[in-house]
């Protein structure tokens, strides 16, 4: 996912996700329920909601001025009105369209925020790649549908405030669709050749042994088929093969790709478990910042574009809804 991207923290992770897990379904609580009478109407003829609405703060039962009202919209074909069983299909597909809406818009944000971009610079972890592609192919379908039962033309995409918001929204997704391609199919087989080259180069210049900056220590996580890596006391050990180390997580406290040295102090054992581990190299903390190549900053580039856009389109819902 594009939105997948710097070392995920030591502690507390699992913690986070179910906090995360309950606010989001609270968000769901938040959200009103659907209408279908807005504002545009009444701004289009000047009436007062009272005019075409029994009760006068709009919704409900209509007077036969409002009944008119919509007869004529539907000549116009600018109003599509919908059957019962119509109406019962677009709320299990809205209802789908909005909890794909909060998992996806949810992952970016969480990722982005809490775990930083640089959480997928070694690779888009398939996870999160099939959660991502899932989530908006669902939201592609669910969307179309729900735009066809709205929109009753073309031109209202165009002519009406809801119209113009909802093409605003579209091409956001658009554009985060197409980086999503370029990300998937260009930029992460690219992220992964360069960690691998660099890696095997550093390995034959030192002998075996490796001098790794704590960046790139976090790319071994244990993760995707990537090799396990602690540090302690400067020194690198590779803790992949080890039993208490499964997929790079220790006591579900403790993750490879970090230096465990201050850790280990408050561990109910001694540092002979960690040095009997098998050493590849050395902690380096002085070397020189590289110069990312040009991929892994488009990487970066669109991750952090993605970002803006999702406060986007959350902003354009609002105003869609509330405004």
């Amino acid at each position: 996912m594009t939105g997948a991207v710097a070392a995920a923290p030591v502690f507390g992770y699992h913690g986070n996700m179910k906090k995360l897990t309950v606010f989001f379904f609270f968000c769901i609580l938040l959200i009103p329920p659907y209408a279908s009478a807005t504002t545009d109407y009444a701004r289009q003829t000047g009436f007062e909601c009272r005019v075409c609405h029994v009760d006068a703060i709009g919704g409900g039962p209509l007077t036969k001025a409002g009944e008119q009202f919509i007869e004529d919209m539907r000549a116009k074909g600018l109003y599509r009105p919908l059957k019962t069983s119509q109406k019962i299909v677009r709320f299990v597909i809205g209802y789908v369209h909005l909890l794909t809406a909060i998992a996806w818009l949810g992952t970016i944000l969480y990722v982005h925020i809490l775990l930083k971009p640089a959480y997928a610079a070694k690779g888009l972890p398939k996870g999160e790649l099939v959660l991502g592609w899932m989530s908006m192919t669902v939201l592609a379908g669910t969307g179309t549908l729900l735009s066809i039962a709205r929109i009753p033309s073309w031109g209202a995409l165009l002519t009406t405030r809801f119209g113009v918001l909802l093409s605003i929204k579209i091409a956001f997704f658009l554009v985060m669709l197409t980086t999503a391609v370029i990300v998937t199919l260009f930029v992460g087989p690219r992220l992964r050749r360069s960690l691998t080259a660099n890696r095997t180069a550093k390995g034959r210049a030192l002998g075996g042994e490796q001098h790794m900056t704590p960046e790139e220590l976090s790319h071994c996580d244990g993760r995707e088929g990537r090799p396990a890596y602690i540090a302690y006391a400067g020194r690198i050990y590779d803790v992949t093969t080890s039993r208490l180390w499964k997929d790079g997580s220790h006591a579900r406290k403790h993750l490879a790709g970090n230096d465990l040295t201050a850790a280990l102090k408050t561990a109910p054992h001694g540092e002979e478990k960690v040095i009997a581990m098998n050493p590849v190299g050395e902690l380096s903390t002085t070397a020189e910042k590289a110069e990312k190549p040009f991929h892994e900053k488009l990487f970066y580039f669109f991750a952090y574009m993605n970002l803006v856009f999702v406060f986007l389109i959350v902003f354009i819902i609002a105003l869609m809804r509330w405004w």
